[in-house]
């Protein structure tokens, strides 16, 4: 049986930030480079950390190196912002077709961060949801979240709340998406409602179609 979570209405869903349409560098400090992203307030990212779809590879002097929609870009310190060439919140393709199991549920395969995960389908899960092991496993630093307390299937819990960069599912790909970790052990990623109403979905028979909404 899905794993259900009844959150509080104050983790109710907000409307989410879309893919950066430009990237400026502003600054370098060691290896943390300040740039600015759809000319929001500036913001350091260190090697390795990823915001709205925007990853800070290395630094150099007054330059750095950005991964930005999966494309590499050499930024310096006072150039024109960098555009990434796509329309926001339009990552990857706008369908996907999901199959069910002999079981009913629908189990895809899908990404985290880049990083492999097993998901279920869940529309009663208000955000996605997974386990500590899981978040571990793929480095994401849960910890710095949120704490909040959840009820579960399983009586009442603590978890942390945070913001996955970006979830995969086929070839649609999602940025800032809400998440809950719990601490007990879970056979896979509940993919909730945080990222399923970025879709239109319809179901017919054993298939379930997911048109992108934005």
């Amino acid at each position: 049986m899905p794993l259900r979570l009844l959150l509080a209405a104050f983790l109710g869903l907000a409307p989410l930030v879309a893919l950066a349409q430009s990237v400026a560098l502003t600054g370098v400090s060691g290896s943390k480079a300040l740039v600015v992203i759809d000319g929001a307030a500036p913001r350091f990212l260190s090697a390795g950390q990823s915001h709205q779809g925007v990853k800070l590879l290395s630094t150099q002097g007054e330059s750095a190196v950005l991964e930005i929609d999966g494309q590499r870009q050499s930024l310096q310190v006072g150039d024109a912002p960098v555009s990434v060439g796509r329309s926001a919140g339009h990552g990857g393709s706008r369908r996907i077709v999901l199959t069910a199991d002999s079981q009913g549920h629908f189990m895809p395969a899908g990404q985290i961060n880049g990083r492999s995960v097993q998901f279920m389908v869940d529309t009663g899960a208000t955000l996605i949801v997974m386990s500590e092991a899981d978040a571990r496993r793929i480095r994401l630093p849960f910890e710095q979240g949120q704490k909040v307390r959840v009820s579960t299937a399983n009586g009442p819990a603590m978890g942390y709340q945070v913001r996955l960069d970006s979830v995969k599912l086929g070839d649609a790909l999602v940025y800032e998406v809400p998440a809950i970790v719990l601490p007990q052990a879970m056979p896979y990623v509940l993919l909730g409602n945080s990222f399923l109403t970025r879709f239109q979905m319809q179901r017919t028979n054993d298939q379930l179609t997911l048109d992108k909404r934005y």
